[in-house]
């Protein structure tokens, strides 16, 4: 097998004495869709913040290409950056620019290319993702699968050889939802990239991965096929699989609040 385009090896990340992420390893290889699923408060995000080099860990090590970016120049870095497309999850479109300027943005600043050059790029990165007659509206006037899609064009101006969503289902309607998960299967066929996608849609990781990884309380407990992962065994994979709830905490501490509440309610009554 190649060497791993996407490397985290035991990573570690503390936040106010809690570890978030406890020792985490995983490879992604070039050309695959990775789809990181887990609870709320699993992790993911935090481990998206670290591969694109948001965040710098407590330990271990991110490298992109071989490349450790928390230990390489900044030059490195920024060369690696320009590599990679994030869509996040609220988009993060700027409100007070066209559909057109806002894809047109990172050409602008960080190539030389020419105005005219940047306006048919620009334009074919939102045709790819069925845009293209919407160029010069405002945010404002998109809906929200509109929104997500034109994340998508301006996280692929550059055309990155990585491509990372955080939750690009969220808060879209299954219809949507579901040309979302066809769009990045489009971007893997069309431009070969290897897309990092973090999700708690099984729905969407099952249509559009490769192979899927779950974090639990800060650690991998599965990188595995999409059937692999369907046949587990493991309780936690299973309930989340099963969408069964996590009981009610039942503990002594919380169960005397419940009564003290009661009391004082009852005293107001």
């Amino acid at each position: 097998m190649a060497d791993p385009i996407i490397s985290v090896e035991s990573l570690t990340v503390v936040y106010e004495g809690r570890r978030v992420l406890d020792g985490v390893s995983l490879d992604i290889q070039a050309g695959e869709v990775l789809a990181l699923v887990g609870g709320s408060g699993s992790g993911k995000t935090t481990m998206l913040r670290h591969i694109i080099g948001l965040e710098r860990p407590y330990s271990g090590t991110v490298r992109i290409r071989g490349v450790d970016i928390n230990r390489c120049s900044p030059q490195e870095l920024k060369a690696i950056r320009s590599k990679m497309g994030v869509a996040f999850q609220e988009c993060a479109l700027f409100n007070s620019l066209s559909l057109e300027e806002n894809v047109a943005l990172p050409l602008h600043v960080l190539t030389d290319l020419a105005d005219p050059v940047i306006e048919i790029m620009t334009y074919m990165k939102l045709a790819a993702v069925g845009l293209g007659e919407a160029v010069k509206r405002m945010p404002m006037e998109l809906s929200g699968g509109m929104k997500k899609r034109a994340a998508v064009a301006r996280a692929t101006a550059l055309d990155p050889e990585i491509l990372v969503f955080d939750e690009p289902s969220a808060g879209l309607d299954p219809i949507v939802a579901a040309g979302m998960d066809e769009l990045i299967l489009l971007l893997k066929r069309a431009f070969h990239m290897t897309i990092l996608v973090v999700t708690h849609e099984l729905a969407s990781a099952f249509r559009a991965a490769d192979r899927i990884a779950m974090l639990y309380q800060g650690s991998l407990i599965a990188v595995d096929s999409k059937d692999g992962f369907r046949a587990s065994t493991h309780p936690r994979i299973r309930q989340f699989l099963d969408r069964v709830a996590d009981p009610i905490a039942e503990s002594p501490a919380v169960q005397n609040r419940f009564r003290e509440l009661a009391g004082m309610a009852g005293a107001l009554s």
